[in-house]
């Protein structure tokens, strides 16, 4: 690549990073006129134009570009990028690995050629000629780092949606690696730390990935609070903050925290730095104060927290899209926790509580997998509460297999949770009840790419397709429960939000207990619902239940007619007593920390 465009390209590169596609396109005109027929001068324009959502012109010259140089990368980014768009999922996910393993190989052999050149000098004065040298080499590898890191980043979205969750999560590994911005890295790192809890982990594995987090805070400098006057008795501030005071799974378990808290001993503020919707609404109306952090960043956020004097911060969303970890890790408050949002440790030192129970984390042979401290409720971690998002529709009294004359097994669980093991779970019990279907439901069967990723991965498996029907997602997805006799939960990393749902719907749901937080949700959920003969203790009991209860057909008549009042009345939907639990671990952990200080 000649000079003078190799330095265009480089500060396209960094017009790229900036997010500024328009001055991208300027550097492409540049080039244009060292060499009307420069590929890289055609893929810079196409991935300008894709950026701006131009995506006929990025596809054209993308396709211009492959035309010259057929293996370019940056145009078979831009081709990736276009498939993305268009949601065409096999496009895409060909497309990303083709390219991620080429540019592989291309910078393993840009750096063997630095490494062999400083190798050379070192034996001798370095000239003019080498320093030119060396800084062409570095802006090469620096460009094929940068195509790398955008292919990493776009691939594993994709690969999340087909249910790839533990090569999306290695590819959001390599991506933190291959960015020099903190923030950024921080950001992905903790990505793939949340698409880990997708697969099973050793627990050291586990706690040793989550801690590694925290090493993208060292240079912060968190608030002290040790010069503050301690009051055991006085009324406690308690700060909730959350991306998603929203339409949003979280929002099913919400409102016993601003319905039903001890308004004379305890005052409570909302922190929101996400979007606003009819939900939002609904939590304003609450009696508690609500500061909107949208638009600050971390500091500013976390220095009006500290302003505010809140005694327990309590971090609704963990490693989940647009984290509020990095505001923890100023430590705004002298008491912070992890609760609701997250099945796993944080790994940041800022947070000095996990919140969990004595289903999810029994005392007696738990895994050492966090870095806080565990919280034990004695009921469930969560307490269901749905009328915030909808208002829910009623139940299917009459089971489907009465009607239809078989037994109709559910999962609507996000298809990344289902791992091989569960599939070839689910296959046992189709064998084991002759007749039956599976119904699935979740985005990626909106997409025709979607179902045929999934139907070719069960193909694989033996699986009897003509018994499984892909249903799309729906808004309003709960009037499917009405087509399911038995759900089936998924595992390592349970269902939440889906398992209370089904159960509401008047759907028996069949979950496996496992060891980790996480994996014990599902057991925990059912345990406060006070159906705990749903839970199974290994795989094998997890097939067996579910061929157990599929022959009894008047208990699965039961279910569908009584189950909603049956959960109503149970731990898992008593606000009054959850919230009551949950403030006396306040008002314990308070006392702890005046102890301490």
């Amino acid at each position: 690549m000649d000079d003078k465009i190799l330095n265009w390209v480089a500060l396209a590169e960094n017009f790229s990073a900036n997010g500024d596609p328009n001055s991208m396109r300027t550097a492409a005109r540049e080039i244009f006129e060292l060499d009307k027929n420069s590929a890289e001068g055609l893929a810079l324009m196409a991935e300008a134009s894709l950026y701006l959502s131009n995506l006929d012109e990025a596809e054209s010259l993308a396709g211009y570009a492959l035309s010259v140089e057929p293996k370019h990368l940056r145009g078979r980014l831009v081709t990736g990028g276009v498939a993305v768009k268009q949601f065409r999922l096999r496009d895409q996910l060909k497309i990303f690995d083709g390219l991620i393993k080429d540019a592989h190989d291309a910078l393993k052999k840009l750096n063997d050629e630095m490494n062999d050149f400083k190798r050379k000098i070192s034996r001798r004065d370095k000239t003019s000629e080498d320093e030119e040298f060396q800084k062409r080499l570095s802006k090469k590898i620096l460009i094929v780092r940068s195509i790398l890191f955008k292919a990493l980043c776009w691939s594993s979205n994709g690969l999340y949606l087909a249910g790839e969750a533990a090569q999306a999560a290695a590819n959001l590994f390599e991506a933190s690696s291959l960015t020099d911005k903190k923030e950024q890295a921080a950001e992905l790192y903790s990505k793939h730390l949340f698409l880990k809890n997708y697969r099973d982990v050793s627990p050291k594995q586990a706690k040793d990935s989550a801690a590694r987090y925290n090493s993208f805070f060292a240079r912060v400098r968190p608030f002290t609070h040790d010069k503050k006057i301690f009051d055991e008795e006085r009324k406690i501030h308690i700060g909730y903050i959350s991306p998603d005071f929203r339409e949003h799974a979280i929002a099913n378990f919400l409102s016993p925290f601003f319905k039903d808290y001890d308004a004379e001993n305890f005052s409570v503020t909302c922190y929101s730095t996400g979007k606003k919707d009819s939900v939002t609404k609904k939590l304003k109306d609450f009696k508690v104060a609500w500061r909107d952090l949208i638009g600050k960043n971390f500091l500013e956020a976390a220095q009006i927290i500290y302003e505010d004097e809140v005694d327990i911060l309590v971090d609704l969303s963990g490693h989940s899209q647009d984290s509020c970890l990095p505001i923890l890790a100023y430590k705004p408050a002298p008491v912070q926790i992890c609760a609701l949002g997250y099945t796993a440790s944080t790994g940041l030192d800022a947070v000095d509580y996990f919140l969990s129970d004595k289903i999810c984390s029994p005392e007696r042979n738990s895994l050492d997998t966090f870095t806080e401290k565990i919280l034990r409720l004695d009921t469930c971690c969560l307490c269901y509460a749905p009328e915030l998002i909808r208002e829910m529709p009623a139940q299917e009294l009459r089971a489907p297999l009465l009607k239809n004359g078989f037994i109709t097994f559910g999962s609507f669980n996000n298809f990344a949770k289902v791992s091989e093991d569960v599939l070839y779970i689910w296959r046992a019990i189709l064998d084991g009840v002759p007749g039956s279907r599976l119904i699935l439901k979740g985005k990626i069967f909106s997409l025709d790419d979607g179902k045929a990723l999934v139907k070719n991965k069960l193909r694989k498996m033996s699986f009897p397709l003509e018994r499984v029907e892909m249903r799309p997602y729906s808004p309003d997805y709960l009037e499917d429960y009405k087509d399911i006799d038995i759900a089936l939960d998924t595992f390592p990393y349970t269902g939440g939000t889906t398992t209370c749902e089904a159960l509401y719907m008047g759907v028996p749901v069949i979950t496996f207990r496992g060891k980790t937080h996480g994996a014990r949700l599902g057991a925990s959920i059912m345990t406060a619902a006070d159906v705990a003969e749903l839970i199974a203790f290994s795989p094998m009991d997890y097939v067996k239940k579910a061929l157990q209860l599929s022959r009894r057909k008047e208990l699965i008549a039961a279910y569908h007619v009584g189950l909603r009042e049956h959960i109503k009345n149970s731990a898992l939907m008593d606000s009054k007593k959850y919230i009551g639990e949950l403030e006396k671990v306040y008002r314990k952990i308070w006392k702890e920390f005046g102890v301490e200080n």
